[in-house]
């Protein structure tokens, strides 16, 4: 039987660890012992992800990743009724440390209660929140699972994330010339301007139900009185739709081109690189009919739901793997308002512990 309690408790033991993305050692070497005493074989990849076995053929994966965003050092989580919070000065953690707090204590009531279950693999990723890369370097040759419930999702775990577009990211470096720029700023070549210049060119927000583009950062120049040399830029789009994404690739190419002509003097250079590529879940998928089969048994009422995010299951399923994504009581994710809903978590711990009892 699931214990609230000592979900609560793991929860907020590995919210206290710090794990930025890259910076996953600890937490790794935690969830690595933790593994170890429910009695499975444990290995890290040569990236540094965590897998975890019993050892048996035809496994079903549970996976969720290590990484957090900023601000996520020093975390205080707290119980404040039914919910866990951070002190509102960092994020909490939630996302991802609900859903591998939710996975640990399945296996640790299954073991508890002596229950025969079906064979698992456990897979925690490094990096997720930086392009999936901790997913996109992990070791397939030592994953056997053909299925992978990933639990990386907001709200609770009824809801299944349905599709998830193509992201694309790009990055442009500017070199201009510097001058002065009080004496004489005529002989310089603003970087800046022409980064303002690709900027207001571009599309920006949301382009249609399916489809975004955004420009994140955009950093330039040196000092105060000097025409800038340097700007760089960095920006992604997504969407689900396969054509749209090729007509964004398109125009940010001409655009590209037009300021190239506007600045001959200047240097601009781009790197745009697909991230994780969309998926549709069907109502055939086997990770999906099985969550789902899963929630109803425990009175669940599954719910589909697209999203404009990427998770490890886009990389998983662009390997073979059938995935399904599903929430993890995490509200407010990425904010330093987050949430965990105690009751939703329990229920997240219940569908793994169904999962590999059914």
């Amino acid at each position: 039987m699931i214990n609230r309690d000592r979900l609560v408790e793991t929860f907020c033991d590995l919210a206290r660890i710090d794990s930025p993305s890259g910076e996953e050692e600890a937490i790794a070497t935690d969830l690595t012992r933790r593994l170890e005493e429910l009695g499975l074989d444990v290995i890290r990849d040569s990236y540094g992800n965590v897998i975890a076995s019993d050892g048996r053929e035809n496994p079903i994966m549970l996976s969720g990743h290590m990484d957090t965003v900023e601000p996520g050092r020093g975390i205080r989580p707290k119980v404040d009724g039914d919910r866990i919070v951070s002190d509102g000065t960092t994020i909490l953690g939630g996302d991802c440390k609900a859903g591998l707090s939710a996975i640990l204590e399945a296996l640790e009531s299954l073991k508890e209660n002596g229950v025969d279950q079906l064979p698992v693999e456990v897979v925690f990723t490094r990096e997720e929140e930086i392009a999936l890369l901790g997913a996109q370097k992990l070791d397939l040759t030592k994953v056997s699972a053909r299925e992978a419930i990933v639990f990386d999702s907001e709200g609770p775990v009824s809801t299944i994330t349905s599709s998830s577009p193509t992201y694309i990211g790009f990055d442009v470096e500017i070199k201009g010339r510097a001058a002065h720029a009080g004496v004489e700023p005529e002989k310089g070549v603003s970087a800046i301007r022409a980064a303002a210049e690709l900027i207001t060119s571009l599309p920006q927000g949301r382009l249609d139900d399916e489809t975004t583009f955004n420009v994140g950062t955009i950093e330039g120049g040196r000092v105060r009185n000097a025409v800038p040399d340097v700007a760089s830029i960095r920006g992604e789009f997504r969407s689900m739709d396969l054509e749209t994404i090729d007509s964004l690739r398109l125009q940010l190419h001409e655009t590209l081109d037009t300021v190239r002509a506007r600045f001959p003097e200047a240097s601009i250079e781009a790197a745009v690189n697909t991230e994780f590529e969309t998926y549709s879940l069907g109502e055939d998928d086997p990770a999906r009919q099985r969550v789902e089969k899963a929630l109803r048994s425990l009175g669940l009422n599954p719910t589909l739901k697209p999203s404009g995010g990427g998770t490890d299951g886009n990389v998983y399923r662009l390997n073979g793997i059938s995935a399904a994504v599903v929430g993890m009581a995490v509200y407010d994710m990425h904010t330093v308002d987050e949430s965990v809903v105690i009751p939703e978590l329990v229920e997240a711990a219940r569908l793994c512990e169904t999962l590999l009892t059914a």
